[in-house]
């Protein structure tokens, strides 16, 4: 998969709600949560949705709030697979 031009990774991210370029290679957004359960399930719901496809994020889990980070290591920033996980990832936690 190709790395995103910085026009691109700004096109991209224009579509996406809350979702902030972190040192110019990853997006990243944090999720909270009314009940610490509902965050681990929704960590467990994306890491399916990651394993299907084969790409994964850097998680992390502060009680009820749940951080996502997204690269591509083999592309060396970003790409549209970020994107799509992006868009996904808010669909599950809109559910």
């Amino acid at each position: 998969m190709e790395r995103l031009t910085e026009e691109q990774v700004s096109e991209q991210l224009q579509k996406l709600e809350d979702w902030k370029l972190t040192d110019e290679k990853w997006i990243t957004k944090k999720y909270r949560f009314k009940d610490y359960l509902d965050g681990i399930d929704f960590v467990s719901n994306i890491a399916r949705q990651s394993e299907e496809i084969q790409h994964h994020p850097l998680i992390s889990v502060d009680y009820k709030l749940v951080t996502v980070k997204l690269s591509s290591w083999q592309a060396k920033g970003l790409t549209e697979l970020d994107f799509k996980l992006a868009a996904d990832y808010d669909r599950i936690y809109d559910q």
